[in-house]
């Protein structure tokens, strides 16, 4: 059951809940038109999460511009413009992603947001002692900015900079402290892929696999049956950095598996694109059909994978 730690929970109404389970929780995979029609700028933010979660980029991106529509909060304005950045590095674009992020940054390094005290029901957030609710989102959105951004770069290869983005992560995720796992779990994530990207080589695979662990100890506690597979996925990676490929084609498997199951097209597509990698010749012709079908569905639901490099001067 999805636990909402926030004051002012039990006035929630059972739609937002729905939400609320299908964007952190453990229906990832609900069809759009099993959602509920949005009722505000937050249902619409959770909508888009959910959807992106599914590969349903066209979807996704229209959620974000109605989050947009209704609300001028900084705060969750900033949380759709890093959603919106996902959907985006997740196919590629990653300068695209980059302005984004950015955008997302400075939307709260502003004056500060003040919320209503049940404004927030989203699943990723812990602990009952919010006095300061406004900072609390504030520090959490800037974290998804600073890790989307340390993302991007690693997409443009530069892992040192992903790395000083990370850095300026310690002080917002020491303020949120033990209360929100969302910021913590990215952080790891993204830490492991610093290292799988690091000019070090095999010799960064351990820190890889470090972070790799460490974010799937932290998700078996979470709600968030997607963020438990992405991390599932992120160790086989790391497995495979440092040479374990039993122990990478066995996640990897229960990782398909999940995937198929919960409707995460993404993650599958990733995912396949890794099997086809692992040495394994009875699974590699089978995996490269997978990606391949996973890349056109995604294209069907408005997420091209980039095929060429992006050109910053075109974008828009």
């Amino acid at each position: 059951m999805l636990h909402l730690h926030l004051p002012g929970v039990t006035r929630l109404r059972p739609e937002r809940r729905v939400f609320a389970e299908a964007a952190f929780g453990a229906r990832p995979g609900l069809a759009a038109a099993e959602l509920p029609t949005p009722a505000d700028a937050l249902e619409s933010w959770l909508r888009a999460v959910a959807l992106g979660g599914q590969g349903r980029y066209a979807a996704a991106r229209a959620a974000v511009a109605d989050v947009h529509r209704r609300t001028a909060d900084p705060v969750l304005r900033s949380l759709a413009t890093s959603t919106e950045a996902s959907l985006w590095r997740q196919l590629g674009w990653h300068v695209r992603a980059a302005g984004l992020d950015g955008r997302a940054l400075v939307l709260v390094t502003g004056p500060r947001a003040e919320f209503a005290e049940d404004e927030f029901p989203a699943a990723e957030y812990s602990g009952n002692d919010l006095a300061h609710a406004g900072d609390f989102h504030r520090d959490a959105a800037v974290c998804d900015a600073l890790t989307g951004l340390a993302a991007d770069a690693l997409g443009r290869a530069d892992p040192m900079l992903a790395d000083r983005l990370l850095e300026r992560c310690q002080a917002p995720l020491q303020r949120l402290g033990t209360r929100s796992w969302r910021p913590r779990l990215r952080r790891h994530w993204v830490a492991a892929e610093t290292a799988l990207s690091s000019p070090l080589g095999a010799a960064a695979a351990p820190a890889a696999l470090r972070h790799a662990e460490a974010a799937v100890d932290l998700a078996a506690a979470v709600p968030s049956v997607r963020h438990r597979v992405k991390s599932r996925l992120l160790l086989a990676a790391a497995s495979t950095a440092c040479g374990d490929l039993d122990r990478a084609r066995a996640l990897a498997a229960g990782v398909t598996a999940e995937c198929r199951e919960h409707g995460l097209l993404p993650l599958r597509w990733a995912c396949a694109m890794l099997r086809t990698g692992l040495g394994d010749p009875a699974d590699a012709d089978a995996a490269a059909t997978e990606a391949a079908d996973c890349a056109r569905a995604l294209a069907e639901r408005g997420g091209g994978l980039r095929t060429a490099p992006e050109i910053p001067g075109s974008l828009r």
